[in-house]
């Protein structure tokens, strides 16, 4: 198990790939990027957003086997808060020999419905609010 900096790279490695996951299957180019010193670290953390690119969405990248998903999400919306962002706070996490499109996704439900909703019209499913 890694340790320290092994552990700050890991993590550094999953938003480099995560970004590159999401311009190839949600965006078709190259939009998102791993946010300029994001990560782990009393020193270097910035409190944005662990990517930058992702219209909507306040990515928090977890590379964790044990993701305290409620803890993560608050932490990404104590970073929204003081950024001023409003974008939906949401937590992505990828566990050890997980593919990239088995990571979890973890936010709120008024969030998840925002999407969904979005689907729906895509779709031609209206909803009623």
């Amino acid at each position: 198990m890694p340790k320290g900096r092994g552990c700050k790279q890991k993590g550094d490695n999953f938003e480099r790939e995560l970004a590159a996951f999401l311009n190839e299957y949600a965006y078709g180019r190259s939009l998102c990027h791993r946010a300029p010193l994001s990560g782990g670290g009393s020193v270097i953390s910035t409190g944005g957003a662990d990517l930058t690119g992702t219209p909507g969405l306040f990515v928090e990248a977890k590379r964790v086997e044990r993701c305290a998903f409620p803890n993560a999400l608050e932490q990404a919306e104590r970073n929204a808060e003081q950024t001023c962002s409003t974008e939906h706070p949401i937590v992505i996490n990828r566990r050890n020999r997980q593919c990239m499109e088995e990571s979890y996704v973890f936010l709120r439900l008024g969030d998840f419905l925002a999407f969904y909703h979005a689907w729906l019209e895509r779709e031609g499913h209206p909803h009623s609010n």
